[in-house]
């Protein structure tokens, strides 16, 4: 929004329309897209939070790097007191691992373990059948991720990628 576009006067009741709040079209779309995983992943018994902490565990594994709790918390911008307890979670089903670091008990090292490693392998269906129950051209799907991540960079105080 320009300068000019906010000093203008508008009439209290279009600000206050529910159905023009950016929040509220960001907030319900949200819930639609988890809506939409949400069969998928119950499939390989996961919640949408925690095939989201898989996603960065699997992304670091390929490329051979560990991760810690801090930088995945960075990474899903999740506090640790919300991770952790998904952490554990995963952990109790065998698919990652959590070490203290030995230079620093309050770094916490995870891990994939093998079953976290196959579980990647079968989640693989999971970004193509939730494109294929949509029927939005994957151009404008892909346009519309970037406009949300440079909007998130401007929250942020981030400069946007060009």
């Amino acid at each position: 929004m320009t300068s000019k576009s906010c000093s203008e006067s508008h009439r209290a009741d279009q600000l206050l329309a529910l159905d023009n709040q950016l929040c509220f079209a960001l907030y319900a779309a949200n819930r639609a897209v988890t809506a939409r995983y949400r069969p998928l992943l119950k499939e390989l018994g996961l919640t949408y939070p925690q095939y989201l902490v898989m996603l960065v565990l699997w992304q670091q594994d390929q490329i051979g790097q560990s991760s810690t709790v801090s930088q995945i918390g960075e990474r899903l911008r999740l506090d640790s007191g919300t991770l952790t307890p998904l952490l554990k979670r995963l952990e109790e089903r065998s698919l990652l691992t959590r070490t203290r670091g030995t230079d620093d008990e309050r770094v916490v090292k995870v891990a994939l373990t093998s079953a976290g490693r196959l579980l990647r392998a079968e989640a693989a269906f999971v970004p193509g059948r939730l494109l294929c129950g949509l029927d939005v051209d994957p151009a404008r799907l892909a346009s519309l991720r970037g406009e949300l991540r440079d909007l998130l960079e401007v929250l942020e105080g981030k400069e946007p990628s060009a």
